[in-house]
């Protein structure tokens, strides 16, 4: 004699959870007027401003020919990099890994 088998319960369908808020690197934050000259005005999260940094820097011919990693101010990243230690001048240059952290005053 043959047993039947049993088909397994279906699971039932469980509802979805809520998205969670995005965290602090995809939070959108909206740039100063200095940084949004270079960006745009549209809030962003921090890494799409780092892109758009990089597209500006690269589209303008700023990085040191002799060093990729430093960056070389026009007007506008002037305004962004702020001034140097002794406060009387602005940052003509700047490191990449520097950059990320005189971009965060601007972000709001």
């Amino acid at each position: 004699m043959a047993t039947k088998k049993t088909p397994a319960p279906q699971a039932e369908p469980v509802a979805a959870a809520p998205a969670p808020a995005p965290s602090g690197f995809m939070k959108s934050l909206t740039p100063s007027k200095e940084l949004a000259a270079i960006v745009g005005k549209e809030p962003l999260p921090r890494t799409e401003v780092v892109k758009k940094m990089w597209v500006y820097i690269k589209a303008h011919n700023l990085q040191d020919a002799a060093n990729k990693r430093v960056i070389n101010a026009d007007e506008k990243l002037k305004k962004v990099f702020g001034k140097d230690e002794t406060g009387k001048h602005y940052r003509k240059q700047v490191d990449m890994f520097e950059m990320q952290k005189l971009i965060s005053p601007h972000l709001k």
